[in-house]
């Protein structure tokens, strides 16, 4: 049907003529109901209800044209047929596909107009007594019609939306995965920049350690050596663990160690004291335990802030480290006073490192801020405040 609208529309039209023609035979007074036989229509009835019926025909396509040629056949056939024929039932049709088609004042309006001409037209000027049930039936047909097609029209719209909004939640769901697998890409591959970035900065260290002094005080070079190997234990372990997040559910179990946290910041701060870099810390935890996502994002802005300091800073620099508990917020902050001649500030997020813009995207994932820059008088302020 929705293939070929007009073939449709022509076989509702010749059934509205087959039923306007039976019925334009039957007299609805008979003595015990309808009966047919005892009249027959005129031919100008004929000729009107094979026009209204070719009209319907064109019923989707002009829908307003159709309903005012049904509504001139039936006020014709109104005024002059004795007996009457059904030919208003064109215009039922008519009325109902406007309705269908347009909108909600539009309805109002032409079938108000409608009602009112017909059963106008049949009281004043009709055949039968002004009060005859004929008349009123044409009032109430034409209400139906209208009606009818506004509900059909409505029912329409609500089914369109509910497609609508399930097409619409489908494109979102798509989009939704999307972004979740880019934020999943990018956490993990911060994870993998601060692991790498934070041991292979503390081996290159104390590689350069053993190799200065492995003549002189070969003692100082062994126990350089172990954390060299110290750190690259720990280096291996946490790839691991990074790693194992992207196991499929058939692999081998991945390790089950939890995350790092700031329970273990004593254990970060020894690695670079270790390696030559002295660390003073102010941690503030008596208010309990952080989340999970907020622990991690401190050791981490941690972790490469005092890498950042170590590769970055002079000689002799030294570093501080405080965490603090500030109403509903954590905030993180590593000092460093720059050492005696520092080679150069943290690289900026255009200049090819990506360890700030890493501090700066795990802020912004929980809602926090980040601040780094450097400081008046020399060295390095990284601030970062992260939401409990």
């Amino acid at each position: 049907m929705r293939a070929h609208p007009l073939g449709t529309d022509a076989l509702l039209a010749a059934g509205v003529l087959v039923c306007m023609i039976v019925g334009s035979f039957a007299d609805p007074h008979g003595p015990h109901g309808p009966t047919f036989g005892t009249r027959t229509p005129h031919t100008t009835s004929l000729v009107l209800m094979v026009l209204g019926a070719a009209a319907l025909v064109f019923r989707r396509r002009r829908p307003l044209a159709v309903l005012t040629a049904a509504v001139a056949l039936s006020v014709l056939e109104l005024a002059t047929g004795e007996p009457r024929a059904p030919v208003a039932m064109c215009t039922v049709i008519a009325l109902y596909t406007v309705a269908s088609r347009t909108d909600r004042p539009t309805t109002w309006r032409v079938g108000l107009l409608t009602m009112t001409v017909l059963t106008g037209v049949a009281m004043l000027a009709g055949p039968l007594p002004w009060y005859a049930q004929e008349n009123l039936g044409i009032f109430a047909w034409t209400g139906m019609a209208a009606a009818a097609g506004d509900a059909v029209r409505s029912r329409r719209a609500f089914v369109d939306a509910i497609r609508e909004r399930a097409e619409r939640a489908e494109r979102t769901r798509e989009e939704e995965a999307r972004r979740r697998v880019a934020e999943e890409r990018l956490r993990i591959a911060r994870d993998l920049h601060d692991v790498v970035a934070h041991h292979i900065a503390l081996v290159n260290v104390q590689a350069g350690v053993a190799s200065h002094v492995m003549d002189k005080r070969p003692d100082q070079a062994k126990e350089a050596l172990a954390h060299v190997r110290e750190a690259s234990r720990s280096a291996l372990n946490e790839l691991r663990a990074t790693v194992g997040l992207l196991r499929q559910s058939g692999d081998p179990e991945a390790p089950t160690e939890p995350a790092p946290g700031l329970a273990r910041l004593d254990e970060l701060v020894d690695t670079f004291r270790h390696a030559g870099l002295p660390v003073d810390v102010a941690l503030n935890d008596s208010q309990g335990p952080l989340p999970a996502a907020v622990d991690l994002a401190a050791y981490r802005v941690i972790q490469e802030a005092l890498t950042n300091v170590r590769k970055h800073a002079g000689p002799g620099a030294r570093a501080e480290v405080s965490v603090i508990r500030v109403g509903p917020s954590v905030e993180v902050t590593v000092l460093d006073d720059g050492g005696t001649s520092a080679d150069s500030s943290p690289a900026p997020d255009g200049g090819g490192g990506h360890g700030l813009l890493g501090m700066r995207e795990r802020a912004g994932a929980l809602g926090g801020s980040c601040f780094a820059g450097p400081r008046y008088g020399g060295g390095y302020r990284v601030h970062v405040i992260l939401p409990v």
